[in-house]
């Protein structure tokens, strides 16, 4: 059974970035629909990273806007756009090495905590029963994730590959519409890779997100992605289906090399 793609939930239109003299990012459009895999891809210094820093308020373009469910802006801070539904995870980890794995995964319910600190400090009465369901949540999100052995180990003694699994959970636990992947399966090998491919397709089943994923190994973008955009030295070469996209030749010459 194939899985129902939606409406666009996610417009980029017109994109240009620039560092000085350097352009990062030209004139770059494309969208994302509701429940599909989105894949960027294109080869180092390609801008695939500076365009999800433009979506998630990171960076602000000089030209063109992001388009969220109808709500379109220029710039927004990174809080902001998290607030909205759209959650990050980055190449370089960024986790709390020092803390639990369940205390780094809480750490991504904060923009849905309601009560005030010294409640929360205090943890009386609404205070409390919101953070018993919080914690219910990030359990429920170890569980996906295959993690409950490491829920109380601290982050840092992980291995790389359950490191990259906790920096995903903690994305999850924003309860994103949208979640922007940068490149999570990065440094692993071929069975933490499988291993992530799996999570990223049943975090698209499973709870309905729409992915956007940077991702250098071509064999996974194929997998497991719906549709695909190439960049190449910050411009727009290639949009489409896995199939579309393999066949194009702007794309062959320019990132996958003739052998493909």
């Amino acid at each position: 059974m194939s899985k129902k793609i939606g409406d666009v939930i996610l417009d980029v239109n017109n994109i240009s970035l620039r560092f000085g003299g350097v352009k990062a990012l030209t004139d770059i459009s494309f969208n994302v629909r509701e429940h599909e895999i989105r894949a960027i891809i294109g080869p180092n210094g390609a801008g695939k990273s500076s365009m999800l820093n433009c979506i998630n308020g990171v960076y602000t373009p000089q030209e063109g806007t992001v388009t969220f469910r109808g709500q379109t802006f220029h710039h927004l801070e990174p809080y902001e756009v998290a607030a909205m539904g759209i959650a990050r995870t980055f190449q370089n980890l960024a986790l709390f090495k020092g803390m639990s794995v369940l205390d780094n995964i809480m750490t991504g319910r904060n923009l849905r905590i309601k009560s005030n600190l010294l409640m929360q400090a205090l943890r009386i009465g609404p205070a409390e029963r919101e953070e018993i369901a919080h914690r219910e949540h990030v359990e429920r999100i170890i569980d996906f994730l295959e993690i409950q052995a490491f829920r109380k180990t601290p982050v840092g003694q992980l291995p790389y590959g359950l490191q990259k699994r906790v920096d995903l959970g903690r994305a999850l636990a924003l309860e994103p519409q949208v979640l922007l992947l940068d490149e999570p399966m990065a440094g692993m090998n071929v069975e933490e890779k499988q291993d992530m491919c799996r999570f990223i397709l049943d975090v698209n089943d499973e709870f309905g997100t729409t992915v956007v994923l940077i991702e250098h190994d071509m064999g996974v973008v194929m997998d497991i992605s719906d549709r695909v955009v190439v960049l190449d030295y910050g411009k727009k070469i290639g949009d489409g289906s896995p199939d579309e996209v393999r066949n194009n030749e702007e794309v062959i010459r320019a990132y996958l090399g003739t052998s493909h």
